[in-house]
């Protein structure tokens, strides 16, 4: 029985909706990372590195924890490659 104030049910859509991010979200970054890694080994890599650094970062939890998630960690190994190459491209010095 309901008492003065109080409804017998709750808010159910309510549940769930606030709070801390989902790993969905997480995983999603994860993902972008890597996409923009490996795109940025053909085109802008200058631009497209960092942009992978930062969304494997994010998607790691803004620590270094290499059991979060796969694709966050090829997204920041990817990623760093990517702009360490690009800026030796833009120096001049020859990688291989």
């Amino acid at each position: 029985m309901a008492s003065f104030g109080q409804r017998t049910r709750g808010y159910p859509r309510s549940r769930g909706r606030t709070g801390t991010r989902s790993g969905l979200d997480r995983d999603t970054l994860g993902i972008i990372g890597t996409i923009c890694a490996i795109a940025g080994f053909f085109t802008l890599g200058i631009v497209l590195g960092p942009v992978a650094v930062v969304c494997g970062w994010l998607s790691m939890g803004r620590a270094w924890n290499p059991k979060s998630s796969i694709p966050a960690l090829v997204a920041v190994v990817l990623g760093a490659i990517d702009t360490l190459l690009a800026l030796l491209w833009l120096g001049g010095v020859s990688p291989l």
